[in-house]
């Protein structure tokens, strides 16, 4: 009887390997021979998943994307205003080297989208959900007056967009530049800055949020 082959989960392998080929020797040392080996696989067993590398590599994107948004879902549930955009947002920070990894997947792709229209294309869909989900998480907060800041909704979206996707390259480039508890501070110092009368009242960002947990 033939072997049952999952094939999602094989090209999930290879995904796995591809960051961790990355990770160890950049994105032109991925080659696709390196990805085979890395994932055990026989040399040219990876055409029928993947034809050439750059398909790899948007197929990579697409994982990481749903992922990030599988973590942003489990740890937003029960969530609202200021508590759900804080979350979303420290689900999409490198904050540990599986995330880091994810960077080092998603930084190659956008090199690609910048020729690429069906990639570009990708990219903006996948931003623009994101986008949308802060946005709903801001109008939570200033219902809930958690946010007072005079401050257009859609500024603060792409200043949050900016500070996270820079974040993302940073900790591809120098993983050691800026560490988790130091992108946390940044996040909870910016965060603060949308309320100015809790920023007032409040000796600092860190206080004001592990208070929150309590």
């Amino acid at each position: 009887m033939p072997k049952i082959v999952d094939h999602n989960q094989r090209r999930l392998e290879l995904v796995d390997a591809t960051w961790r080929i990355i990770a160890r020797h950049g994105i032109e040392g991925a080659t696709m021979r390196e990805i085979a080996t890395e994932a055990g696989f026989a040399n040219g067993a990876m055409k029928p998943y993947f034809p050439t590398k750059d398909h790899l590599i948007t197929f990579a994107f697409r994982h990481v994307f749903n992922r990030t948004n599988q973590r942003i879902a489990d740890t937003s549930t029960g969530k609202v205003g200021m508590e759900a955009l804080r979350a979303f947002c420290l689900e999409v920070l490198p904050l540990d080297e599986d995330r880091i990894n994810e960077a080092r997947i998603v930084i190659p792709f956008w090199q690609k989208a910048l020729t690429d229209p069906a990639k570009a294309n990708l990219h903006e869909t996948s931003m623009n959900q994101w986008r949308s989900a802060l946005e709903g998480h801001l109008r939570g907060a200033r219902d809930r007056g958690e946010v007072t800041a005079p401050i257009q909704d859609e500024y603060i979206v792409n200043q949050l967009m900016s500070m996270l996707l820079g974040a993302q390259i940073v900790a591809a480039m120098s993983p050691g530049k800026h560490l988790p508890a130091q992108l946390r501070t940044q996040l909870d110092a910016y965060l603060l800055l949308l309320n100015p009368t809790t920023q007032a009242t409040q000796p600092c960002a860190e206080t004001f949020f592990a208070n929150r947990r309590k």
